[in-house]
């Protein structure tokens, strides 16, 4: 058998970023791969009663008997996250060599802080010859932007893309040292990190976006009112502004 027939009875693995919520915002190549898969896997949160992945695939056209939730706990340690990627490879492999086609969601852009990454890794490694396609997805900042009408960049500024630190006394040295902060999970740390942005007196010229087209959405184009922290900080999105962004007639 020749390589290429090799690779092509290995089946596919297509990793899909889904877009932040509205089923409106998938790719269409995505959707393609979605329809035409004999298996869809979509990661659940052990701490989620459904897969975000597959709320922001509601009402499209797929066949959801072909889905199939896999859990996962992000809890930091690497070993265990190994492990689970590590094993969830060696079962998408063998599915591959038997000529399937494997699609796995992820929410949000499919390389972006994204779990998708380690199971990419993972799969080079248990099945270098299994052709992979990855379709990227709209990101949850850049929707988020859209929504509030917030500029992400103007002329030459400087733009920052950062997970939110433990310790949030060293954001303001990133705000400091860039012209627009994109902070992403965010989490329980959102009451310190609003009040930086008080300290900071620039609470006015940023906004939030909360669950992005699922249920329980909250979009705030400023953040010159307290919004409840408690509530707002889990799959939420800051878009930081050092200044007020210019404005020209």
């Amino acid at each position: 058998m020749t390589d290429t027939e090799k690779r092509t009875a290995s089946g596919h693995f297509y990793g899909l970023g889904v877009g932040p919520g509205p089923a409106g915002l998938l790719p269409v190549a995505a959707l393609e791969a979605l329809q035409n898969a004999d298996h869809i896997y979509a990661p659940r949160s052990r701490v989620s009663a459904a897969s975000v992945a597959l709320e922001a695939l509601r009402d499209l056209d797929f066949d959801h008997s072909r889905v199939r939730e896999i859990e996962f706990n992000m809890d930091g340690d690497d070993a265990r996250i190994g492990h689970h990627y590590a094993g969830l490879a060696r079962e998408i492999a063998a599915l591959g060599r038997q000529g399937q086609r494997v699609a796995y969601l992820t929410i949000g852009d499919a390389m972006t802080y994204s779990t998708l990454g380690y199971l990419v890794a993972a799969l080079r490694r248990e099945a270098p010859e299994l052709p992979q396609t990855v379709l990227p997805g709209v990101t949850s900042y850049a929707a988020a932007a859209a929504r509030a009408g917030f500029s992400l960049g103007e002329g030459k500024e400087r733009v920052l893309i950062l997970p939110c630190p433990d310790d949030v006394s060293t954001l303001a040295a990133d705000i400091r040292a860039n012209d627009v902060v994109v902070l992403m999970k965010v989490g329980r740390r959102l009451s310190a990190v609003l009040e930086v942005l008080r300290e900071l007196g620039i609470s006015e010229h940023c906004a939030l976006a909360h669950r992005l087209g699922l249920g329980g959405e909250v979009v705030l184009p400023s953040l010159s009112s307290v919004p409840d922290a408690e509530q707002l900080g889990y799959l939420s999105v800051l878009l930081i502004r050092k200044t007020k962004p210019r404005r020209f007639s």
